[in-house]
């Protein structure tokens, strides 16, 4: 296990692509770290020459999948401890100092969660399940590695805990580009699903798609979060469909 030390380095790490609007705001929050590594999977933006003009290290590397980008990005790293947060988390102060203590003061702990604060459309998401919302961000890259093809997550060898503080998550930019990102998940789901041999059925096509809205809508109750709740249970559930409706297409052969 890691051992107490105040001189515990971090390394900030990010993976890119098309990042214009949240690169400097990503480095801004972060640069309380010792050391901060961008890799990008050859962004066709200003990504690569904003992020040159930041004190930062810059990486291209080929993408192939969020777990191997991301375990790529790792091995960069010149320190143990790691920050791993998405271009579009912001790190408040209270979530910095905590950060430092707990690596200077660490408890035994491999990694921490990070609870996330969702902001969608202008509005700050309390229901759907959004309030239980939380990934690994802080971790020791010696006993932590990223499994899974889309919703990656960290395999960890030893206690895992959670910060007390939250980052607040900005994940919409526009309909379009949310939109777009689901589109991403959903075409790499059912790539992840061809490769198992799944065959979609009416099951998947009709209950699915019903089964997510229903659960984040009614059940986790982002009917309380107005006309944004509705926009994203049904977004999300359409998402689901898209999956296997892009899992047909690849055993019809069609594009």
């Amino acid at each position: 296990m890691p051992q107490n030390n105040l001189s515990q380095k971090i390394t900030a790490l990010a993976i890119t692509f098309n990042e214009e609007d949240n690169i400097n705001r990503y480095v801004e929050s972060l640069s309380f770290a010792d050391e901060i590594i961008v890799v990008d999977s050859f962004s066709t933006d200003a990504t690569k020459e904003m992020a040159e003009k930041l004190n930062v290290k810059f990486i291209q590397n080929e993408f192939k999948d969020f777990s191997s980008q991301r375990n790529f990005a790792i091995e960069q790293a010149s320190n143990d401890w790691i920050l791993f947060f998405d271009l579009d988390e912001i790190v408040t102060p209270s979530l910095e100092n905590e950060i430092k203590q707990v690596v200077a003061n660490n408890d035994g702990a491999v990694a921490y969660f990070v609870k996330r604060k969702f902001h969608f459309m202008g509005k700050h998401i309390r229901f759907g399940g959004w309030r239980t919302d939380k990934a690994i961000r802080v971790f020791n890259k010696q006993y932590c590695k990223y499994t899974g093809l889309v919703h990656e997550v960290i395999t960890a060898k030893g206690k895992v805990s959670t910060l007390k503080e939250k980052v607040d998550h900005y994940s919409y930019k526009s309909f379009d580009n949310y939109n777009g990102k689901l589109n991403l998940y959903s075409k790499l789901q059912a790539e992840n699903l061809y490769s198992k041999k799944v065959r979609p059925n009416a099951y998947h096509f009709l209950f699915r798609p019903f089964y997510r809205f229903c659960w984040q809508y009614f059940y986790r109750l982002g009917i309380l979060d107005g006309k944004e709740g509705f926009i994203l249970a049904y977004i999300h559930s359409f998402s689901v469909f898209k999956r296997y409706l892009q899992l047909w297409m690849k055993y019809r052969k069609v594009d």
